[in-house]
């Protein structure tokens, strides 16, 4: 149990410098000297990057170890096709179930991202977007979907805070689309309020896959159910 904690921790502020750039694409997370940072042995450095692996940021490799996994436009097309499928349909299955205590935390996240937003603060949008996402669809009932949105998000975090942090004007759109999506879902319009959410996935996608050089590809898959 202490090594999952210390774990925990560690894959925390990994994780975070990966995202914010410190640890850029392609370099190399050596274990012994992770561990002499962090104060810990190898076995929790190990098992943080074994989870930052599963989440699409580290890759593991025979005979070279762990690097930070490479800038991907197939591979973010894949994380948004993903997340088209699955998030949508828990939005449909959460939303019935939200509570006035979410709907009051929402309001809050929408507040904070809107600060966020004003004070140019790139490391507060994806975990705020991450936050809010996670929230919506924390009703559902479906815990294994659940993670794997945790984990989609996490990857898209990366993509999405370069294409962002250059471009206002999405970051504008994000917050409109998540403040229509909280209030049709606080109205009880699920079905408006999962149209939108697929349309702002879709969106997503095609404008990051532009701003990669890569084409766009569709953002949901419909035969998932």
């Amino acid at each position: 149990m202490k090594n999952r904690t210390i774990a925990g921790s560690i894959g925390t502020e990994i994780r975070r410098r990966i995202l914010d750039g410190r640890y850029p694409a392609g370099s190399q997370l050596r274990q012994d000297g992770l561990a002499s940072e962090f104060g810990a042995s190898r076995i929790p450095v190990r098992e943080a990057l074994f989870q930052l692996e599963a989440e699409g940021l580290v890759r593991i490799l025979p005979h070279r170890g762990a690097m930070v996994a490479p800038l991907s436009p197939a591979d973010a097309a894949e994380a948004l096709e993903l997340r088209g499928a699955l998030e949508p349909r828990l939005l449909a299955l959460s939303a019935p179930r939200l509570t006035a205590d979410d709907y009051a935390r929402a309001d809050a996240l929408l507040e904070e991202y809107a600060v966020a937003l004003r004070a140019g603060a790139t490391a507060r949008w994806g975990a705020l977007n991450t936050e809010l996402h996670l929230l919506l669809y924390s009703r559902a009932e479906r815990p294994r979907a659940l993670g794997l949105v945790g984990s989609l998000l996490a990857e898209c975090d990366r993509y999405t805070r370069l294409q962002l942090s250059t471009d206002s004007a999405e970051l504008e759109r994000a917050d409109r689309e998540h403040r229509e999506i909280v209030r049709l879902c606080r109205n009880g319009h699920v079905s408006a309020a999962r149209a939108l959410l697929t349309d702002h996935i879709d969106h997503v996608a095609a404008a990051l896959m532009a701003f990669l050089g890569a084409a766009p590809g569709p953002a949901h898959a419909t035969a998932i159910v």
